[in-house]
């Protein structure tokens, strides 16, 4: 069992039946009174985020994860499929809508990993972590009109997969641009078309 004082950013416990990540935390003392901490945790299976606040009595069990390198490789019918990278004959799928804002970002052959909650007789598949900086080709880009820079300098462009993300000015169609899959931002262009 875990206490108050294991959990550190990167922890995963168990709790109330659902698996955890913790992302933030933070130790409060209040006067005489005991001390707490205050977290950011969030829920593996649905990906929802939570802030939680733990008295010193209450403690969690270890959330037993394992990490799987996979590749994806397609969607189709409101599905991604992937395969584990080494075994390409273990394929397995999840729901667009269960990968949110993420689904968007996936490219064919794109490395992932895939977190498995390992329970009593086998194993869960919960969710798949994608690169938190990868390249896209950008499929579309508007061209920049001189003394357009009213907005910053910046204007949307489409990538392959059919995202959109605000790049700037100098960006063309065919260039390969590197974004930010958790934010959605443009980071650098990589190479020149």
């Amino acid at each position: 069992m875990l206490t108050i004082n294991d959990l550190k950013n990167g922890s995963l416990i168990m709790m109330e039946g659902e698996p955890y990540a913790v992302m933030a935390v933070s130790h409060q003392h209040i006067g005489r009174g005991g001390s707490n901490i205050q977290t950011r945790i969030k829920n593996l299976r649905t990906g929802k985020v939570l802030e939680r606040s733990f008295k010193p009595a209450d403690s969690f069990g270890e959330a037993d994860i394992e990490k799987m390198p996979s590749r994806f490789l397609y969607k189709s019918r409101g599905e991604a499929w992937f395969d584990e990278i080494g075994n390409p004959r273990n394929r397995f799928s999840l729901k667009e809508e269960f990968l949110g804002e993420s689904a968007i970002y996936l490219k064919p052959n794109m490395e992932v990993t895939a977190i498995k909650l390992l329970n009593d007789g086998g194993s869960e598949l919960l969710n798949v972590e994608l690169p938190i900086k990868a390249e896209y080709k950008v499929t579309e880009a508007p061209p920049a009109i001189r003394g357009n820079t009213a907005q910053g300098g910046t204007k949307m462009v489409a990538i392959e997969g059919g995202a959109t993300v605000n790049a700037p000015l100098f960006i063309n169609q065919d260039d390969v641009i590197r974004i930010n899959t958790q934010t959605g931002e443009y980071v650098e262009r990589v190479e020149k078309a």
